[in-house]
């Protein structure tokens, strides 16, 4: 049936429910492609590069590196800037920076995430009104026509209504799939950098909790 209709026969088919299911669909692929872009761009990179940079920077060097970082683009090289930034502050006023600085970028990662659950909750609903539409517009039309009723006539009604259920179902899965893996992966994103910056507190007041792990990594490879 798909194979032998175009395009405007399948949005018609969609009835007076067909322009609200398109623009959910467009905002719900807008949202995601921009989520998306926004956690390859920002999310993971330079986690480990701004790991070693804590760890070899002297002392004399950390304005440098903190005017480096601020330069680039990672949200790892903006906590290390804010980090360094305030190395001069005591550890409890840097945890408390940190955790702000945190609360905001989590904040912003999950953006756009719960318009996408609630898109992916009412999508189908609103499929499932134009179903009722089309079997209430189907129904009306068969009450008044003379002529018989036959099952081909009644099978091609009722896959006219049901295509609006299928149409917001399709949007649902990967508006709902969508939300939750973003979610996941924003949620990743900010446990690595709160590790980040509790690594990076212990490193500036002369405390590293890997260094021991390191040796004796070097002592057993030797």
């Amino acid at each position: 049936m798909l194979n032998n209709q175009s395009w405007p026969q399948l949005f018609a088919q969609l009835g007076p429910m067909a322009w609200p299911l398109l623009l959910v669909s467009a905002l719900a692929l807008a949202l995601l492609l921009e989520r998306v872009v926004l956690l390859l761009s920002t999310g993971h990179r330079g986690i480990e590069k701004s790991m070693c940079r804590l760890q070899r920077a002297g002392a004399g060097g950390l304005p440098e590196l903190a005017q480096q970082c601020d330069g680039e683009r990672g949200l790892a090289s903006r906590a290390t800037a804010l980090l360094l930034r305030h190395a001069d502050a005591e550890k409890n006023q840097r945890e408390e920076v940190a955790a702000v600085w945190l609360q905001d970028r989590r904040r912003r990662l999950h953006s756009g995430l719960r318009l996408l659950m609630v898109i992916g909750i009412l999508s189908p609903l609103m499929g499932l009104l134009g179903t009722v539409l089309g079997l209430i517009d189907m129904f009306a039309g068969l009450s008044t026509s003379d002529a018989p009723v036959t099952p081909a006539l009644l099978a091609d009604g009722l896959g006219m209504a049901l295509s609006t259920t299928a149409a917001g179902l399709l949007i649902a899965l990967p508006a709902i799939g969508g939300a939750h893996l973003l979610g996941i992966w924003s949620d990743r994103i900010v446990a690595d950098l709160e590790h980040l910056f509790n690594r990076g507190n212990l490193w500036l007041e002369g405390l590293d909790p890997c260094a021991g792990r390191r040796e004796a990594s070097f002592v057993k490879a030797a």
